[in-house]
């Protein structure tokens, strides 16, 4: 009997020997249940994300490696022929698809700035005790993110066009010609804080109603002002916030494509590839050319991904890296 208590006993040792016969049965199920109950869970997630992201960038990868040729005049028929980086060369060498990136860099450069300074202002007053009526101020401000992007679109090239746009014979009256679609970058940032600032807003709002209370009314009892409060506490305390909405910004604007493309027929200064989705989509469904498109569309991917790690790395607090760096 003592000799099978300790055999028993040493099975379930964590440094003993491997469980085996009626110990080995018994571990199992445990297994299984610990690992089963996530597994089930996660599967609908896996099943999604593999036919609706890794299926699609499979294929486009595929895609992009292949481009058909005219034998003939055109009457044989298409081949699909073999070109390897061939397609990756056309569109690298290809100067719209170039300055399509010199766009979309210029427009970060503007659009970020006034993003993220426009929300977190909004932000830092609603969550101040100056404003009233703070549930209505939100639901306002979050409301032309409501609004799907290409009608946010449509009614702003409805505002930009002259003649049938209520807003430019106001300014018409007063003696002043504005020509919004004359520098259609402006007018396409526009349109983009309309619809994305107070969906911003609200994520920094929350941020700043999880700073604990104490933290602040210890700054008051300190002396802080408003002012000082919100740019010496507040703001430090939400960057976390500020690197997510920073990363999620850089992604969706290397995407831009809406708004341009429902000006393309109204600004004479958007062509048909005046960003890189736009290039993708023209050789794509105007020119045919689905390998060129999917090569050019791998290779904005590959530069979001590279943005993305680089925002990230940028961003990260100053304890993480300590951290990283000791371990």
């Amino acid at each position: 009997m003592t000799t099978r208590a300790t055999r028993t006993k040493s099975t379930a040792r964590p440094g003993g020997t491997a469980p085996t016969g009626a110990a080995a049965r018994a571990v199992a199920p445990r297994r299984r249940g610990r690992y089963g109950a996530p597994a089930v869970l996660l599967a609908p997630f896996l099943v999604l994300f593999t036919a609706c992201t890794l299926v699609p960038i499979g294929y486009a990868v595929r895609l992009s490696l292949f481009t058909e040729h005219r034998s003939g005049l055109g009457f044989g028929g298409t081949e699909t022929v073999f070109t390897g980086l061939g397609n990756y060369t056309r569109a690298l060498q290809d100067e719209a698809f170039r300055d399509g990136f010199l766009t979309i860099a210029q427009y970060c450069l503007l659009y970020i700035p006034l993003m993220t300074a426009l929300a977190l202002v909004l932000a830092l007053l609603l969550d101040s005790a100056l404003v009233r009526a703070k549930r209505f101020f939100q639901l306002a401000l979050f409301v032309p993110h409501a609004v799907p992007g290409i009608i946010a679109a449509l009614i702003w090239m409805y505002l930009y066009t002259p003649g049938i746009s209520p807003v430019l014979d106001v300014f018409q009256s007063l003696g002043v010609q504005p020509e919004p679609l004359g520098h259609p970058l402006p007018a396409v940032v526009n349109m983009a804080l309309w619809q994305w600032s107070g969906y911003n807003m609200v994520i920094f709002y929350a941020a700043l109603q999880a700073i604990p209370r104490e933290v602040l009314e210890a700054a008051v009892i300190d002396g802080a002002g408003p002012l000082r409060t919100a740019l010496g506490i507040k703001i430090p305390l939400i960057r976390p916030s500020l690197a997510m909405v920073g990363l999620f910004t850089v992604i969706g604007s290397l995407q831009l494509f809406t708004e341009p493309m429902i000006l393309h027929n109204t600004a004479p200064g958007v062509t048909s590839t005046w960003t890189p989705n736009m290039y993708a989509y023209t050789a794509a469904f105007e020119r045919g050319d689905y390998g060129l498109a999917a090569a050019s569309s791998v290779l904005l991917a590959v530069v979001a991904a590279g943005l993305s790690f680089g925002v990230t790395r940028a961003t990260r607090s100053r304890s993480e890296r300590a951290r990283e760096a000791r371990a």
